[in-house]
This record gives C-alpha cells, sequence and structure tokens, in this order.
C-alpha cells in the first residue's frame, strides 16, 4: 500500500536558525522618485525614514475619490 502523506512545508518546520546561519535583509525605499537602499541614507534621510507614517488603502479604492 502507499503512503500517500502530503510533504513537509518547511514553513511549518520549528527549528531555531543560529544567528551565524542568517543573513541579513537589505531594505530599499524610494525617495526622491529613486530606489535606494535604506542603508546608504545619510543621517538627516535616516531620521526622516525612521519618521514616516503608513498608510493603507481601502480595497474598493473608491475612498476620497471625487466623482462626476
Amino acid at each position: 500500500m502507499h503512503d500517500f502523506r502530503a510533504p513537509i512545508d518547511p514553513c511549518e518546520i520549528d527549528a531555531p536558525l543560529d544567528d551565524r546561519d542568517r543573513q541579513p535583509c537589505e531594505v530599499w525605499t524610494r525617495v526622491m522618485g529613486y530606489h535606494r537602499p535604506a542603508a546608504s541614507f545619510n543621517t538627516g534621510k535616516k531620521g526622516e525614514y525612521e519618521e514616516r507614517t503608513y498608510f493603507r488603502e481601502p480595497a474598493d479604492g473608491i475612498h476620497g475619490r471625487h466623482g462626476g
């Protein structure tokens, strides 16, 4: 008889990852019309980046539009 178990999902494995096995994640953002890595920002731009306010547009996409 065949064993038809589902394959193991790597995201469900609870195996701790040692810090030496990790790699840094490079974060990019849009600044002045260009995409740049956040790590390359000068002191002033780093401060602006930390103070950013994020918003979420409604799923219907109608909020705030003026129709006519």
